[in-house]
C-alpha cells in the first residue's frame, strides 16, 4: 500500500513538473504582453503590477481549473467573479488615491505609486483569468489570447510607424539620452513579438521541441536586422498629393500627371516626417516661415502650368542631386537684400528632386552620417532674403535679359476672360498711388483669396478641364494647389509674370529656438511667385482664414532634436567612412552566403518532408510496409501528435485513434510484417495506397485548420516521426 502510494505520489509529481514548464512559459509571454502594453500607460510601479497579476493568474488558472471549486464553476461566474475583482482594484485604487491619509503618512508620490499598483494588478489579473479560461474551455479561447499579445505589442509600437521614431516616449528618451537610434530597440520588440506569439502556438502541443522551434525563429529574426542593415529601414508610406517624394530624376522632366490630386488627399499620414534640416548659420524668416522649393509649374501646355521644357526658363531652379557640388545658373539679385544661408539637409524618403531654403544657389553632396536612417545627405546654400514687403513697391518686373518668348511663357494663361475681369476688379479699390504698382496688385489678389477662400482637401475640381477655374469660379473651397494656381493665373492676366513654386512651408516656431528644423508630410505646399526685376522671384503666398480640415501638428521637439543629431553627428561622419573602406573581412559575401544556407537548408527540408510522403506510391510492394508507415507518422506529426520517449507504436496507435482510427490497422499490418509473421509483399500495393488515403482524410477532418495549414508551412515536422 505504502508503495502504490509512493508510486501515485511520484507520478503526480512528475504530471505537476511537466505542466510547470509551459505554464510559466505562458505566464512569462502574456505578462511580458502586459509590461509593453502599461509602458505609455502608467508609471513604473503599475507596470510590475501589471506583469505580478498576469502570472498570478496563470499560475491560478492553469494549476487549479481542472480542480475544485475552479472546476465546478461555469465559464460566465468565472468572468463574472473577475470584472468584481477588477471593479474592486479600481475602487480601492481610486479611494487610495483620493483620500489623504496614505500620502499624509508616507508622500503623495507613494500614494499615487501604490493607487497605479493596485489599479493595473487588477486590470491584469482580472483580464488574464478571462483569457485563460477561454483558452482552456473553448476552441476559440487560445486564438483570443494570441490576438492579446499581438495587440499589446502593436499598440505600444504603433506611434513609431510613419517616421516618428521617438514615439513610445519610454523608448524615445530613453534612446534620445543614449545616442541610439530607437529604431534598434523597436525591431528588438518585434523580435521579441514574433517569438512570443510563435511560442504561443507552439505550448499546445511540442514542448520537447521548443528550443529548436526558437532557435529557428532567432534566426528568422536576426536575418531581419542584416537585411536592414544591408537595405536600409522601412519608410513611410505617404500621400503624396504635391508629387515631391518618390524616386530621383534626372531634371524635372515632363509632369504628365494631373498635378491635382483632390480624391487622393489624405490628411492620416501628416505627422510623418520627410526630411530634417540643420541650420548651419542663423536665420528667421520674415513672413513667418521656411519655404523650401524643390521646382516650379512655369509653362502652361494649353491646359494647365507643368514643368518648362525650356533651356532658358527657371535657371535659377537646381533640377537634379548630384555626388559633388551643384550650382545654379542663375543667381538672385540685390545681394545686399539678402544673407547666404548654409543648411545640411538629411531626406528620410527619396525625392524626385533635390529642394532647399527658398532661393537655393548651390547644393553639395555629404557623407551620410546614418545610412540606416537617411535616403540622401546634402548640404545647402541659399541666398535667403532679408527684405520686407515695403522694399517691393514701386520694383520694375522680370529680367532684362529676359527674350520676348520667355516673358510670354511666364504671362501665359486658360483662355478664360474670367480671370482679368476678377483680377482687374479686385484691384479697382487700391490708392491711386498703388493703382500701377505690381506688388501692390499681388497683394490685393493675394488678401482676396485670404478672405474669401475655404481650404478643404476634398473637393472635385480635379476632374474640370480647369481645376483653377473651377475652383475660382466655383465655391472657392480647395487647398494649396488651387490657390496657387488661381493667384497665378490673376497674376499673369495683369501681365505679372509668375510661376507655382513647390515644396515644403514650415513654420518658424517650429525650429523652437534650436538649429533643427523636422519637415513633415502636411508641410507639403505650392505658392505663386512673382520676379521682380534686381531681385528674383518673391513668394506671395495666400493664406486662407477658413478652413474644413485641421492640418495642425503637435510639436515633435524630441524627434526634431534626434534626427538633427544624428545628421550633424561628426563621429558618425568618421565611422560612415571608416565602413565604407575595404576591410580584409568581406561582410556582404558573409551575409548572402547565410542567406544562401538558410536558403538551401529549407529548400532540402521541404525536398525531403514531400518526397517522404510522395515515395510510397512509387515504391516496390516488399516496401510499402516500412514507407507507407513512415509517411503517416509524418502526417500526424506535421499537425501536433508524435511518439513519445518510451511509446510503443500500438500505444501511439491507441493515443491518435480520435484523429485518425484507421492508424491502428496500419500499425497492426505493419508490425506483422516488419517481425516477420507475415511476408512482406502479402499485401499489394493498393491496399497500401488505400490506408494511407484514408488516414490522411481523417487527419484531414479531425484537426483544425490552422494546424492543417501549420502542416504545409512547417519544413522540419518530419524530424519528429519515430
Amino acid at each position: 500500500m505504502a508503495l502504490n502510494t509512493t508510486s501515485n505520489k511520484a507520478v503526480t509529481d512528475t504530471a505537476k513538473a511537466k505542466h510547470f514548464l509551459p505554464t510559466s512559459l505562458r505566464a512569462a509571454i502574456i505578462a511580458s504582453s502586459y509590461w509593453a502594453l502599461s509602458l505609455s500607460l502608467t508609471v513604473a510601479s503599475g507596470s510590475v503590477a501589471s506583469f505580478i497579476g498576469c502570472l498570478f493568474a496563470c499560475y491560478l488558472i492553469d494549476l487549479g481549473i481542472h480542480r475544485s471549486p475552479l472546476k465546478k464553476l461555469r465559464t460566465f461566474t468565472i468572468s463574472l467573479m473577475s470584472l468584481s475583482f477588477l471593479l474592486l482594484g479600481l475602487l480601492l485604487a481610486s479611494m487610495v488615491t483620493s483620500t489623504s491619509l496614505l500620502s499624509e503618512l508616507t508622500s503623495p508620490i507613494f500614494s499615487f505609486n501604490t493607487g497605479e499598483f493596485i489599479k493595473w494588478l487588477a486590470v491584469s489579473a482580472s483580464l488574464t483569468v478571462c483569457l485563460r479560461v477561454l483558452a482552456q474551455r473553448t476552441n476559440f479561447g487560445p486564438v483570443v489570447e494570441i490576438l492579446f499579445v499581438a495587440i499589446a505589442f502593436v499598440v505600444t509600437l504603433s506611434a513609431h510607424r510613419n517616421g516618428m521614431i521617438h514615439r513610445p516616449f519610454v523608448i524615445g528618451d530613453y534612446a534620445l539620452t543614449r545616442g541610439i537610434d530607437p529604431s534598434s530597440i523597436l525591431m528588438a520588440f518585434g523580435c521579441g513579438a514574433v517569438l512570443s506569439l510563435a511560442a504561443l502556438l507552439m505550448i499546445e502541443n511540442n514542448h520537447r521541441r521548443l528550443p529548436y522551434h526558437f532557435t529557428v525563429l532567432g534566426l528568422l529574426c536576426f536575418s531581419l536586422l542584416f537585411y536592414v542593415r544591408l537595405f536600409g529601414l522601412p519608410t513611410p508610406q505617404l500621400t503624396d498629393d504635391l508629387g515631391l517624394t518618390g524616386q530621383e530624376q534626372e531634371g524635372n522632366g515632363n509632369q504628365r500627371e494631373n498635378p491635382f490630386r483632390d480624391s487622393e488627399n489624405n490628411a492620416d499620414d501628416k505627422e510623418a516626417p520627410v526630411a530634417v534640416v540643420v541650420f548651419r548659420d542663423d536665420y528667421e524668416p520674415l513672413n513667418g516661415s521656411y519655404y523650401f522649393r524643390e521646382s516650379a509649374y512655369s509653362q502652361f501646355n494649353g491646359t494647365l502650368l507643368d514643368f518648362t521644357k525650356r533651356g532658358d526658363m527657371d535657371q535659377d531652379l537646381i533640377k537634379n542631386f548630384t555626388n559633388s557640388r551643384i550650382e545654379t545658373n542663375q543667381l538672385p539679385k540685390a545681394e545686399d537684400q539678402r544673407t547666404l544661408v548654409h543648411a545640411s539637409i538629411g531626406m528620410l524618403i527619396s525625392h524626385r528632386t533635390p529642394f532647399g531654403l527658398e532661393s537655393p544657389v548651390a547644393y553639395e553632396d555629404t557623407a551620410n552620417p546614418n545610412n540606416l536612417r537617411f535616403k540622401r545627405t546634402y548640404d545647402t546654400y541659399s541666398q535667403a532674403p532679408k527684405y520686407d514687403f515695403d522694399y517691393l513697391i514701386g520694383r520694375e518686373l522680370g529680367r532684362a535679359d529676359w527674350s520676348a518668348e520667355v516673358w510670354e511663357e511666364y504671362l501665359e494663361l486658360p483662355d478664360d476672360p474670367r480671370y482679368k475681369e476678377l483680377a482687374e476688379n479686385l484691384i479697382t479699390d487700391l490708392k491711386p498711388e498703388y493703382t500701377n504698382d505690381p506688388f501692390a496688385k499681388a497683394w490685393a489678389i493675394k488678401t482676396y483669396l485670404d478672405e474669401s477662400g475655404i481650404y478643404s482637401l476634398k473637393n472635385e475640381h480635379a476632374y474640370e478641364t480647369d481645376p483653377a477655374g473651377s475652383f475660382l469660379f466655383g465655391d472657392l473651397t480647395g487647398y494649396c494647389m488651387h490657390f496657387s494656381f488661381a493667384a497665378t493665373y490673376m497674376f499673369r492676366s495683369l501681365g505679372i509674370p509668375a510661376r507655382v513654386g513647390i515644396g515644403y512651408a514650415v513654420p518658424a516656431s517650429n525650429k523652437a529656438g534650436g538649429s533643427s528644423l523636422l519637415i513633415q508630410a502636411v508641410h507639403g505646399h505650392a505658392w505663386p511667385e512673382i520676379y521682380f526685376r534686381d531681385i528674383g522671384w518673391v513668394i506671395v503666398d495666400p493664406a486662407p482664414q477658413q478652413t474644413l480640415v485641421d492640418m495642425t501638428t503637435d510639436p515633435q521637439n524630441n524627434l526634431q532634436q534626434l534626427l538633427g543629431d544624428m545628421l550633424r553627428n561628426d563621429a558618425s561622419f568618421d565611422d560612415f567612412l571608416q565602413s565604407q573602406q575595404a576591410s580584409p573581412i568581406n561582410l556582404q559575401l558573409i551575409l548572402n552566403a547565410l542567406y544562401a544556407l538558410i536558403l538551401a537548408t529549407l529548400l532540402s527540408a521541404y525536398t525531403i518532408k514531400f518526397y517522404r510522403i510522395w515515395i510510397p506510391s512509387r515504391a516496390a510492394t516488399d516496401k510499402q510496409y516500412r514507407l507507407s508507415y513512415r509517411a503517416m507518422l509524418d502526417q500526424l506529426a506535421a499537425v501536433g501528435l508524435h511518439r513519445q520517449f518510451g511509446e510503443s507504436r500500438e500505444q501511439f496507435a491507441l493515443r491518435v485513434e480520435e484523429v485518425a482510427p484507421t492508424m491502428q490497422k496500419l500499425t497492426n499490418q505493419h508490425l506483422a510484417l516488419t517481425l516477420g509473421s507475415q511476408d512482406k509483399g502479402s499485401i499489394d500495393a493498393a491496399k497500401w495506397a488505400e490506408l494511407r488515403k484514408k488516414i490522411a482524410q481523417e487527419i484531414g477532418r479531425n484537426t483544425q485548420t490552422w494546424k492543417r495549414v501549420a502542416a504545409w508551412v512547417n519544413p522540419f515536422s518530419w524530424l519528429l516521426s519515430k
